[in-house]
């Protein structure tokens, strides 16, 4: 990994790395996905080594990751706009997702906020069910959001929380 606020002959350090969340395919667990505080990595040798993704997203920025439990080329990011606010970029929420291990990104809207945003999601108020299929979402201010069809559709189930710091989903037998 890469940690650009580092000086360059440290940047490259692993005791200097700012990782913000983990989260491996459990049904490949040497695939691991880093949202890190300069960008998205990932692992296909259990963490030993990580590739820079350096495809166009909104921003690379961001707390949450969520790695589909069965296929180690897909996973979820929710960006930010780093350092100075932290929160959802241009004030408007989205998903991202990869299908092909990080060379291209999809942004979703559908049934986010898409004005006046100040939304922003920690490390764990990301979460994907066993399926891949449906996506749980909380955010600093309150919002709780339930993502189908692989996050293409949200829906908001709650505005009124206090901040939620994690969700997850109940595993199956």
């Amino acid at each position: 990994m890469r940690n650009a606020y580092m000086p360059p002959d440290k940047a490259y350090d692993p005791v200097a790395q700012d990782p913000h969340r983990l989260a491996h395919c459990p049904a490949t667990p040497d695939t691991v996905w880093c949202q890190h505080h300069n960008g998205i990595f990932r692992s296909t040798d259990g963490a030993r080594t990580f590739t820079e993704i350096e495809a166009e997203a909104p921003s690379r920025f961001g707390f949450a990751v969520a790695a589909h439990p069965k296929d180690p080329e897909t996973a979820w990011f929710i960006p930010a706009v780093k350092d100075e606010f932290r929160y959802a970029v241009d004030a408007r929420m989205a998903a991202m997702r990869t299908r092909d291990g990080g060379q291209t990104f999809e942004v979703f809207t559908d049934g986010l906020p898409q004005e006046n945003c100040f939304d922003l999601v920690y490390r764990h108020g990301l979460d994907v069910d066993a399926r891949g299929e449906c996506l749980a979402m909380g955010s600093t201010t309150g919002h709780l959001w339930l993502g189908e069809g692989g996050g293409t559709r949200w829906r908001q189930l709650q505005g009124h929380l206090p901040p939620i710091y994690q969700v997850a989903f109940a595993p199956e037998d």
